[in-house]
Protein backbone atom coordinates (compact mmCIF):
# COMPACT_ATOMS: atom_id res chain seq x y z
CA UNK A 1 0.00 0.00 0.00
CA UNK A 2 0.98 3.40 -0.91
CA UNK A 3 2.25 5.48 1.75
CA UNK A 4 0.29 9.09 2.50
CA UNK A 5 0.74 12.25 1.45
CA UNK A 6 2.92 14.00 4.52
CA UNK A 7 1.11 17.06 5.09
CA UNK A 8 2.46 18.55 8.39
CA UNK A 9 5.31 18.06 9.85
CA UNK A 10 5.96 17.73 14.09
CA UNK A 11 8.60 18.58 16.43
CA UNK A 12 10.10 17.16 19.65
CA UNK A 13 11.68 20.03 21.91
CA UNK A 14 13.97 18.92 23.54
CA UNK A 15 17.68 17.56 22.67
CA UNK A 16 15.89 18.39 18.90
CA UNK A 17 15.42 22.35 18.84
CA UNK A 18 16.86 23.50 22.17
CA UNK A 19 19.58 20.81 24.19
CA UNK A 20 19.07 20.21 28.14
CA UNK A 21 20.89 18.77 30.90
CA UNK A 22 19.82 17.46 34.52
CA UNK A 23 23.28 17.21 36.07
CA UNK A 24 23.70 21.10 35.73
CA UNK A 25 20.68 21.46 38.64
CA UNK A 26 21.88 18.28 40.66
CA UNK A 27 25.19 19.14 40.76
CA UNK A 28 24.13 22.95 41.94
CA UNK A 29 22.16 21.50 44.34
CA UNK A 30 24.15 18.80 45.64
CA UNK A 31 25.81 21.53 47.88
CA UNK A 32 21.96 22.71 49.92
CA UNK A 33 21.05 19.05 50.16
CA UNK A 34 22.33 16.03 52.23
CA UNK A 35 22.30 13.84 49.01
CA UNK A 36 24.73 13.39 46.48
CA UNK A 37 24.42 15.35 42.69
CA UNK A 38 24.46 11.66 41.21
CA UNK A 39 21.43 10.51 44.02
CA UNK A 40 19.47 13.91 43.33
CA UNK A 41 20.10 12.85 40.06
CA UNK A 42 18.34 9.44 40.34
CA UNK A 43 15.86 10.76 42.69
CA UNK A 44 14.74 13.97 41.10
CA UNK A 45 14.82 13.85 37.79
CA UNK A 46 13.20 10.52 37.60
CA UNK A 47 10.49 10.02 39.87
CA UNK A 48 6.92 10.09 39.33
CA UNK A 49 6.89 13.86 40.91
CA UNK A 50 8.24 15.29 37.61
CA UNK A 51 5.69 12.87 35.59
CA UNK A 52 2.99 14.93 37.77
CA UNK A 53 4.56 17.95 37.24
CA UNK A 54 5.20 17.56 33.19
CA UNK A 55 1.36 16.41 33.09
CA UNK A 56 0.38 20.10 34.67
CA UNK A 57 -1.40 17.77 37.70
CA UNK A 58 0.43 19.57 40.54
CA UNK A 59 1.51 23.60 40.71
CA UNK A 60 4.81 25.07 40.66
CA UNK A 61 4.88 25.95 44.39
CA UNK A 62 3.48 22.30 45.54
CA UNK A 63 6.26 20.86 43.14
CA UNK A 64 9.20 23.53 45.09
CA UNK A 65 7.48 22.55 47.83
CA UNK A 66 7.38 18.58 47.60
CA UNK A 67 11.19 18.67 46.35
CA UNK A 68 12.07 20.67 49.50
CA UNK A 69 10.91 17.78 51.42
CA UNK A 70 12.35 15.18 49.10
CA UNK A 71 16.03 16.48 49.26
CA UNK A 72 15.31 18.12 52.31
CA UNK A 73 16.53 21.69 50.97
CA UNK A 74 16.88 24.91 52.73
CA UNK A 75 16.18 27.44 50.13
CA UNK A 76 13.28 29.69 49.09
CA UNK A 77 11.44 29.34 46.07
CA UNK A 78 13.04 32.27 43.98
CA UNK A 79 16.72 30.69 44.85
CA UNK A 80 15.29 27.23 43.35
CA UNK A 81 13.73 28.55 40.02
CA UNK A 82 16.80 29.51 38.19
CA UNK A 83 18.33 26.41 39.78
CA UNK A 84 15.64 24.27 38.09
CA UNK A 85 15.35 26.49 34.46
CA UNK A 86 19.04 27.15 33.97
CA UNK A 87 19.66 23.65 32.20
CA UNK A 88 18.99 24.57 28.61
CA UNK A 89 21.32 25.52 25.77
CA UNK A 90 21.21 25.66 22.10
CA UNK A 91 24.15 23.96 20.18
CA UNK A 92 24.97 24.34 16.24
CA UNK A 93 22.66 20.99 15.88
CA UNK A 94 19.75 23.02 17.46
CA UNK A 95 20.56 25.95 15.01
CA UNK A 96 20.65 23.87 12.06
CA UNK A 97 17.06 21.87 12.68
CA UNK A 98 15.53 25.36 13.66
CA UNK A 99 16.39 26.84 10.21
CA UNK A 100 15.46 23.79 8.45
CA UNK A 101 12.24 23.78 10.42
CA UNK A 102 11.63 27.33 9.50
CA UNK A 103 12.31 26.68 5.81
CA UNK A 104 9.64 24.01 5.76
CA UNK A 105 6.90 26.22 7.57
CA UNK A 106 5.33 27.98 4.35
CA UNK A 107 5.23 24.52 3.08
CA UNK A 108 3.72 22.40 6.29
CA UNK A 109 1.91 23.20 8.91
CA UNK A 110 4.70 23.25 11.95
CA UNK A 111 3.68 21.12 15.64
CA UNK A 112 5.69 21.28 18.73
CA UNK A 113 5.44 18.52 21.16
CA UNK A 114 6.85 18.15 24.08
CA UNK A 115 7.02 16.36 27.56
CA UNK A 116 7.63 19.86 29.77
CA UNK A 117 6.65 21.38 32.82
CA UNK A 118 5.04 25.25 33.09
CA UNK A 119 8.21 26.49 34.51
CA UNK A 120 10.86 25.53 31.65
CA UNK A 121 8.06 26.77 29.04
CA UNK A 122 8.49 30.41 31.01
CA UNK A 123 12.27 30.13 31.19
CA UNK A 124 12.76 29.09 27.70
CA UNK A 125 10.14 31.71 25.70
CA UNK A 126 11.91 34.21 27.53
CA UNK A 127 15.11 33.18 26.96
CA UNK A 128 15.11 31.37 23.43
CA UNK A 129 13.34 32.30 20.37
CA UNK A 130 12.51 28.57 19.25
CA UNK A 131 8.63 29.10 19.22
CA UNK A 132 8.15 31.49 16.36
CA UNK A 133 7.68 29.32 13.33
CA UNK A 134 5.51 26.51 15.04
CA UNK A 135 1.68 26.93 13.53
CA UNK A 136 0.98 24.81 17.22
CA UNK A 137 2.51 24.40 20.18
CA UNK A 138 1.53 21.20 22.08
CA UNK A 139 2.77 20.81 25.85
CA UNK A 140 1.90 18.29 28.01
CA UNK A 141 1.42 20.27 31.06
CA UNK A 142 -0.88 21.99 29.12
CA UNK A 143 -2.82 19.26 27.97
CA UNK A 144 -2.10 17.49 30.84
CA UNK A 145 -1.25 14.25 29.29
CA UNK A 146 2.71 13.19 28.12
CA UNK A 147 4.22 11.13 25.27
CA UNK A 148 4.15 8.49 24.46
CA UNK A 149 0.35 8.46 25.53
CA UNK A 150 -1.80 8.16 22.11
CA UNK A 151 -3.66 11.15 23.61
CA UNK A 152 -1.22 13.53 22.89
CA UNK A 153 -0.44 12.92 19.47
CA UNK A 154 -4.03 12.29 19.13
CA UNK A 155 -5.24 16.00 20.19
CA UNK A 156 -2.15 16.81 17.47
CA UNK A 157 -3.80 15.27 14.51
CA UNK A 158 -7.47 16.70 15.91
CA UNK A 159 -5.67 20.55 15.79
CA UNK A 160 -4.04 20.16 11.76
CA UNK A 161 -7.19 17.71 10.86
CA UNK A 162 -5.43 15.08 9.34
CA UNK A 163 -4.86 11.46 9.46
CA UNK A 164 -1.79 10.00 11.41
CA UNK A 165 -0.44 8.81 8.33
CA UNK A 166 -0.61 12.42 7.21
CA UNK A 167 1.33 13.33 9.83
CA UNK A 168 5.60 13.38 10.05
CA UNK A 169 7.04 13.54 13.28
CA UNK A 170 10.92 13.84 14.93
CA UNK A 171 11.80 12.86 18.46
CA UNK A 172 15.24 11.97 19.70
CA UNK A 173 13.67 8.96 22.26
CA UNK A 174 12.71 5.92 20.45
CA UNK A 175 9.93 4.76 22.98
CA UNK A 176 7.86 8.66 21.87
CA UNK A 177 8.93 7.78 18.18
CA UNK A 178 7.46 3.94 18.99
CA UNK A 179 4.11 5.21 20.48
CA UNK A 180 3.82 7.39 17.61
CA UNK A 181 4.60 4.49 14.99
CA UNK A 182 2.03 2.40 16.63
CA UNK A 183 -0.51 5.20 15.39
CA UNK A 184 0.09 4.99 12.23
CA UNK A 185 2.65 8.11 12.38
CA UNK A 186 5.77 8.43 9.99
CA UNK A 187 8.13 8.70 13.29
CA UNK A 188 11.87 8.99 13.22
CA UNK A 189 14.58 8.97 15.63
CA UNK A 190 16.11 12.55 15.47
CA UNK A 191 20.03 11.56 15.33
CA UNK A 192 21.11 15.09 13.23
CA UNK A 193 19.91 17.54 10.74
CA UNK A 194 21.62 15.68 8.00
CA UNK A 195 19.45 12.53 9.27
CA UNK A 196 16.29 14.29 9.65
CA UNK A 197 16.81 15.65 5.65
CA UNK A 198 17.35 12.08 4.60
CA UNK A 199 14.06 10.95 6.58
CA UNK A 200 12.03 13.71 5.30
CA UNK A 201 13.52 12.91 1.46
CA UNK A 202 12.33 8.81 2.34
CA UNK A 203 8.18 10.53 3.22
CA UNK A 204 8.27 12.61 -0.16
CA UNK A 205 9.41 15.59 1.81
CA UNK A 206 11.74 17.86 -0.67
CA UNK A 207 12.03 21.65 -1.69
CA UNK A 208 11.24 22.49 -5.37
CA UNK A 209 15.21 21.74 -6.28
CA UNK A 210 14.49 17.81 -4.61
CA UNK A 211 15.73 18.54 -1.68
CA UNK A 212 15.25 19.31 1.80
Amino acid sequence: MPRAKIKAIAFDLGNVLVDFDHAIAARRIAPLSKMSAQEIFGLFFDSPLIGLFEEGKIAPEDFFERIKEMLGLKIDYPRFLPIWNEIFFITEKNRLTYALAAGLRNRFPLVMMSNINVLHIGYLRNKFDIFSVFNHLIFSCEVKVRKPDPRIFNEALRRLDSSAQELFYVDDRPDLVEGARNLGIEAFVFKGVEELKNDLISCGITSGKDHV
